[in-house]
């Protein structure tokens, strides 16, 4: 079909202390690496060789993927030296691609779940003859995106960054975070600097007068980049609403990795994920929920819209919502947290340090 660049290199700041050891793409969902779903739909769509533009902890990507072959893929990486933007990774890479310079190149955000179908992006673009062709997806309130108007026939008519004002709200479409360059667009993306393809290349290509052009595809979308959005769409590819081929077992209320150990009388609900070798123990209640490998979740424990970091332990009759616990971190017995808290990675909460009145 075509060849693909997956731009990995992020700091993931707004998820840590979960990328604190961990590239974002690499944070488990459903059981194994983000990344892992988006490799295994675009080799669903037909794409067979991809680039890898990594940056930060850019030596974990290969030792686990290899050349790719597993995936059925021929996978590269090119790592950066110093953060280069958006548009700066998609031109570092450019030595590593394949095709001609009138040929289709995808390039996927890291950090987008989404239901997107790619072949009727590559094909919308092949029969509109863009230059460039844009995901757009439609959101209920769009000051946090970047808005993308287009005329009747698709065509995109602006960039609008992120509008306050009623007035400033044109359109609920905004950028998705997919698109398909023609590779000489990419060829002629400044190199040596950074460059945003939302702040420059894409403006400047319109206003050169060059064919954007924007497919509203309002499928599954989610942006993985907080640690509530992370754990919401990894229930969601569990229970099966979000597509991805990479689950590994059955979509359902619940997904428990060969190796994990769950008691008989502990409830797991709501897209729960419990990984390799991690434990829970009698009388814990854990919904909507991300266990990694090696957590421990001790009895009678509570755990709601949240994420247990590696090798992590929850104490007896803790109750967790919307937490994330740390890699290593220990929290102690009758400890309560609530609405975003962070414990980090191998800190200790002493036992009942943290707790709220009933009337709060």
């Amino acid at each position: 079909m075509t060849e693909a660049i997956l731009l990995v290199g992020g700091k993931g700041t707004r998820l840590r202390p979960l990328t604190v050891n961990t590239p974002k793409p690499m944070v488990p969902a459903a059981g194994v690496p983000f990344l892992t779903h988006q490799l295994a739909r675009a080799r669903a769509a037909g794409v067979e060789h991809i680039v890898l533009a990594t940056s930060y902890l850019a030596e974990v990507f290969e030792p686990y993927f290899g050349d790719g072959s597993s995936l059925g893929l021929s996978l590269e990486y090119v790592t950066e030296d110093e953060p280069l933007g958006t548009g700066g990774a998609i031109r570092n890479v450019a030595e590593r691609l394949r095709s001609a310079p009138d040929e289709p190149v995808l390039v996927f955000n890291g950090d987008i779940l989404t239901g997107l179908d790619i072949r009727a992006l590559v094909d919308t673009h092949r029969t509109s003859g863009a230059d460039v062709s844009l995901h757009l997806t439609r959101v209920t309130d769009p000051r946090a995106f970047g808005l993308v108007p287009t005329d009747d026939s698709g065509r995109v008519t602006a960039f609008l960054e992120k509008p306050q004002t009623p007035e400033e709200i044109v359109t609920d479409q905004i950028n998705a975070g997919a698109y398909v360059f023609r590779r000489s667009v990419i060829d002629s993306i400044p190199t040596g600097r950074p460059v945003s393809v939302e702040r420059e290349t894409f403006p400047e290509l319109l206003a050169a007068g060059a064919h954007l052009h924007g497919m509203v595809d309002s499928t599954y979308w989610l942006d993985l980049g907080t640690p509530q959005a992370f754990v919401r769409g990894s229930a969601d590819l569990v229970l099966g609403r979000a597509p991805s081929p990479a689950v590994p077992g059955r979509c359902g209320d619940r997904l428990v990795l060969e190796s994990a150990s769950v008691a008989v009388d502990a409830k797991l609900t709501g897209g729960t994920v419990v990984c390799e070798g991690a434990v829970v123990h009698p009388g814990a209640r854990i919904d909507g929920s991300v266990v990694l490998a090696g957590a421990v979740v001790e009895e009678g424990a509570v755990i709601t819209s949240s994420l247990v970091g590696v090798g992590a332990r929850i104490g007896e009759r803790v109750a967790l919502s919307g937490a994330v616990i740390g890699d290593g971190a220990v929290v102690g017995a009758d400890n309560e947290l609530r609405d975003g808290a962070r414990v980090w990675c191998d800190a200790t909460l002493p036992p009942g340090a943290v707790r709220f009145s009933s009337d709060q």
